[in-house]
């Protein structure tokens, strides 16, 4: 029923735009002029043209045959239609001919006002879409960095199994081969740290006093694990070591900072960059 409502609606709207008159009554028992004929062709001439261009841009678009051979008719077919409908929708309660099937008018008007409401729902929906869309292919984009990293740990700590008799350990590279060096050390202060971003806050110590606190990061015989001395003032202070795979693990849970030494708050991701950038980049 609901169906066959919309469709004699549809009808009526096209029946009233080309044949005015005070009440549906008048309109559908008024013979259709040549005129009122003609200008009916010209707007399904028009339809069709728009329906056509719909259909070739989007090929699963599929149209209800019955609507379209409604929308066809001429004037004058199309009002006996609307009265076979109408009748058919008295019977069922919907509207009344007492009131001139004022009803099934009414319900036209509310579908104009509601148009532009339901446009504008879809127009927000659309952009919830996009930005939802955007938000997954970035998470996207870093996993797949995440893996990658992942793969060439897990590569390096295998092949450093293999070598593990040797003096020396391979260097693990997202960049380049891998390659056998000694170990290495880099030494910053709190103060350079801080302005790089990756050493945000020391607890119970002030900002002018970073420059005080040297850290101090080596390379050990284990692959992807560091040594991290904390100096304050040339006086050694604590030493923890530093598991690349963790921070990695970090990095994927999404946890933006940590802490050192029970004290030091660190940006997780600008820490990996550094220790990528002096370890093991090429």
């Amino acid at each position: 029923m609901i169906f066959f409502l919309i469709r004699t609606k549809r009808m009526v709207v096209d029946v009233i735009r080309c044949q005015p008159g005070e009440n549906l009554t008048q309109i559908l028992n008024t013979p259709a002029t040549d005129e009122q004929e003609e200008e009916h062709a010209a707007l399904v001439k028009k339809r069709d043209k728009v329906d056509k261009r719909a259909t070739d841009k989007e090929a699963n678009l599929v149209r209800q045959q019955s609507v379209m051979s409604e929308t066809r008719l001429a004037l004058s077919t199309m009002k006996t239609k609307v009265k076979k409908n109408l009748h058919a929708l008295v019977l069922a309660g919907v509207v009344s001919h007492k009131d001139h099937y004022q009803a099934i008018v009414n319900m036209i008007v509310q579908d104009i006002r509601n148009q532009r409401r339901y446009r504008q729902r879809r127009k927000q929906e659309m952009i919830r879409i996009r930005d939802t869309f955007q938000s997954l292919s970035t998470k996207r984009a870093f996993f797949e960095e995440q893996i990658d990293y992942y793969n060439r740990y897990v590569k390096t700590c295998l092949d450093n199994l293999r070598t593990k008799g040797k003096k020396t350990h391979k260097r693990f590279s997202f960049f380049g081969k891998d390659t056998d060096i000694k170990q290495v050390s880099i030494k910053y202060s709190a103060s350079k740290l801080h302005e790089k971003g990756v050493v945000l806050e020391i607890e119970d110590l002030p900002m002018n006093q970073f420059k005080n606190v040297l850290f101090e990061i080596a390379t050990t015989e284990d692959a992807g694990v560091f040594d991290v001395n904390a100096k304050f003032m040339g006086v050694q202070m604590e030493k923890v070591d530093l598991i690349f795979q963790d921070l990695l693990q970090l990095q994927y849970e999404g946890v933006a900072v940590m802490k050192m030494f029970n004290r030091a708050k660190v940006n997780v991701n600008l820490l990996i960059f550094l220790l990528n950038k002096k370890f093991y980049g090429k």
